[in-house]
């Protein structure tokens, strides 16, 4: 960690860079106390959490919000990308920034990444709550000839996954793919940042960091045959939205953890934290208060 991390003055975030092996990873906190850490998804970045971390911060917490490898400020490696070495990554990072035990929380690709690390380091996650996905490997993979209302959430799984035709018809009309999602995957599109994400898939290699993750599906997936072989023993909250996965959060986590509970968030989209804030916020923290 540098000396001097940057403050944002507007809403008093502090911004910093946590080095590995050569790679760096964008970390940003708010707050002090007890530390919980929040993985964003594709095709957002750390600010997806915005709204999330003003209120750990004035409940007590200290809230660490990444962008995981490849996304955002971080740096963007040929490689790393399965849940495992994702996960093992921001494990990495919070060891770094003097955090043992942590609790996780995880949006869409994140909740990947959250379910990989609290499985693969079962002593250090204390408390985990997962939203909007379903996770590789643990969920029933989808049939090719999905209803209309469900392959919208479902189609770019495959194309994702492609190597190089992807990055060869959205370079230089990131936005028009991108806006794409947001507008057909939110419920309240006004509330999405949609300018703020464009701008990092945009960037250098921020198209082929975000596919990576898709195009490491089989190795995750045999990863996460091995952990759905032991429960997770911490308690686990798993958040969907009306509009959204619904109830597929909790049905993919159902036999996967001892202690789960769900909910799912009304009036809402995929991009819950920024959709519909307070409602998410108001089921996340009494779960998170809740710790002994």
């Amino acid at each position: 960690m540098s000396a001097l991390p940057l403050i944002d003055t507007e809403s008093d975030f502090i911004h910093d860079y946590v080095r590995l092996d050569g790679q760096r990873v964008h970390v940003v906190t708010a707050g002090a106390g007890r530390p919980v850490l929040l993985i964003p998804g594709w095709p957002q970045t750390w600010y997806a959490w915005r709204h999330v971390m003003r209120a750990l911060a004035a409940h007590g917490f200290l809230a660490i919000a990444v962008d995981p490898p490849g996304t955002g400020f971080s740096s963007r490696p040929d490689s790393g990308y399965d849940t495992g070495a994702a996960a093992a990554t921001l494990h990495r990072v919070m060891s770094r920034l003097g955090h043992e035990r942590y609790q996780v929380v995880g949006h869409d690709v994140g909740m990947w990444l959250a379910y990989a690390l609290a499985s693969d380091h079962p002593g250090v996650v204390s408390r985990l709550a997962l939203t909007e996905a379903v996770i590789p490997g643990l969920a029933p993979a989808p049939s090719i000839f999905a209803p209309p209302e469900e392959n919208i959430f479902l189609w770019h799984f495959m194309f994702n996954q492609l190597a190089d035709l992807p990055e060869t018809l959205i370079a230089g009309r990131e936005r028009a793919y991108l806006d794409f999602m947001f507008q057909r995957w939110s419920w309240r599109r006004d509330r999405v940042a949609a300018e703020v994400y464009i701008d990092a898939y945009s960037s250098p290699g921020g198209l082929r960091g975000g596919f990576a993750y898709y195009r490491a599906i089989p190795e995750t997936i045999r990863q996460n045959q091995l952990r759905a072989q032991s429960k997770l023993a911490m308690p686990v909250l798993a958040i969907g939205a009306e509009h959204a996965t619904g109830n597929a959060p909790l049905d993919t986590m159902r036999g996967r953890a001892d202690d789960l509970r769900g909910v799912v968030i009304p009036d809402c989209g995929h991009f819950i934290m920024e959709e519909a804030a307070e409602a998410f916020i108001a089921e996340l923290l009494p779960f998170l208060e809740s710790e002994a």
